[in-house]
């Protein structure tokens, strides 16, 4: 448990984020599917990725993982395996609070020559597969949940000879996407992925930096599709990882909420399908500026921010739904934290995945606003915030979720008295030095 009270002055100076979650997570993976080495700098040092290292090395990967010592940064080389020589593993594999993990690599998995079984924490065991195990059994896969719920643990049996399909996602699920792309390396024919918008395309920047043949086209209405044609090897190559605009996200909120902040936060992912978070802020009024700006396929920039005084549309709301919703489905409890903040109303809708995170992030964020004294309430697919109560301190359940012990810590920054964020050690799945980083500027 951790206590913290209102910000008693502005926030100031520079802060460093680690490295992007979901690139860090696919550096390994698809690196441990190339043929060669490659180099990750910047990688997120955090229990989910570590997970991911844990599960590679049990299909017989060497990966190195180091510290620089002359700038601190986490630095990993795999050395690849290519599509078919993994080992047999000799226990399950255990993916901690990663649905990454989890997902991902039951579409590596489902392609093997051998018998696997996944599996991961409490959390994980109630998170839904139904979603990844239906298109991989459409390709031939045989993939059942032990216990029969449509849950981990996954059982895997190998020796399945893959066929490419055409799937049309019912939700935008870059999880989803990346296992049946990920089958799709070893399908027989080009394997097809529909979404109702476009989810973060990291699989399909990184696997086409690999030497994948794979792209995404986009339509006028923003409906999206990924095209995968199989059967060109992957070969390694070096990755920079950026910093977690994730992460970034609570460190624009503290900006925002504490008056007479200014931040500078350094080399963040604006990669597009995971942006709108400032896209969605910048509407509201915040002074966001993007600096230093590196297009590259995983384009990043300096974000600098100040604090601002939002404002609502011309009907006294502000609305969050649609196509942003995907590109910003991890910040919404931080804009909800934000949206408390400000005196007018905020609606979130189409957001409905909330319900399946780490954990029901509607309910939970509406239960721990609600006991700061905010006036808000949930809706089947989202929230609405009737902003303008003061918030006073209180005792946070993050419910083990990191994104909500994050968030609350940040809305405690603007709260009366003593906020509490009690098992405050989940922050160790994303970013593991967040307190440290925090307290160093208050």
């Amino acid at each position: 448990m951790i206590s913290l009270t209102k910000a008693t002055h502005p926030l100031k100076g520079d802060v460093f984020v680690p490295g992007d979650k979901s690139i860090s997570h696919r550096s390994i993976m698809f690196g441990a599917l190339a043929e060669g080495t490659t180099e990750v700098t910047g990688f997120l040092n955090s229990a989910d990725c570590l997970s991911t290292i844990d599960c590679f090395r049990k299909l017989g990967v060497l990966i190195d993982h180091t510290i620089r010592p002359s700038n601190g940064v986490p630095t990993i080389t795999i050395h690849g395996r290519g599509l078919h020589n993994f080992k047999i593993p000799t226990d399950t594999l255990y993916t901690g609070n990663s649905g990454t993990t989890t997902r991902l690599m039951s579409g590596i998995l489902a392609a093997q020559p051998f018998d696997s079984i996944i599996t991961g924490d409490s959390s994980i065991e109630k998170r839904p597969m139904k979603r990844i195990i239906t298109p991989l059994n459409q390709m031939g896969a045989d993939v059942s949940s032990v216990m029969g719920n449509d849950c981990a643990p996954l059982r895997i049996r190998g020796g399945k000879n893959l066929t490419g399909i055409t799937y049309r996602n019912p939700v935008a699920s870059a999880q989803v996407k990346s296992c049946i792309l990920l089958a799709g390396l070893y399908a027989e024919g080009d394997s097809v992925v529909y979404e109702p918008a476009l989810s973060r395309n990291h699989t399909e920047t990184m696997l086409s930096a690999f030497g994948a043949d794979i792209h995404n086209e986009v339509s006028r209405n923003g409906s999206a599709v990924a095209i995968l044609h199989p059967g060109i090897p992957l070969h390694g190559i070096k990755i920079n990882v950026p910093g977690d605009i994730s992460s970034a996200a609570y460190f624009i909120a503290a900006a925002l909420i504490v008056p007479g902040s200014e931040l500078l936060i350094r080399n963040v992912g604006i990669n597009p399908t995971r942006s709108g978070i400032l896209t969605v802020l910048k509407q509201m009024g915040a002074d966001i500026t993007l600096l230093n700006v590196n297009d590259s396929s995983e384009p990043s920039a300096d974000i600098l921010v100040k604090h601002s005084s939002l404002h609502c549309n011309e009907n006294g709301k502000f609305e969050i739904g649609g196509k942003d919703i995907p590109t910003m489905i991890d910040e919404l409890p931080i804009v909800a934290a934000i949206a408390a903040a400000n005196n007018f109303d905020t609606i979130i809708k189409d957001a409905s995945e909330l319900k399946v995170k780490e954990s029901n992030r509607i309910d939970s964020v509406v239960e721990n606003l609600k006991a700061m004294g905010c006036d808000i309430e949930a809706t089947e697919d989202g929230m609405i915030i009737h902003g303008g109560n003061p918030l006073h301190g209180a005792d946070i359940n993050s419910h083990n979720d990191h994104r909500l012990a994050m968030s609350f810590a940040i809305a405690a920054l603007s709260a009366e008295g003593t906020t509490r964020i009690l098992d405050d050690n989940c922050v160790g799945i994303s970013y593991p030095s967040f307190f440290k980083d925090l307290q160093a500027l208050l």
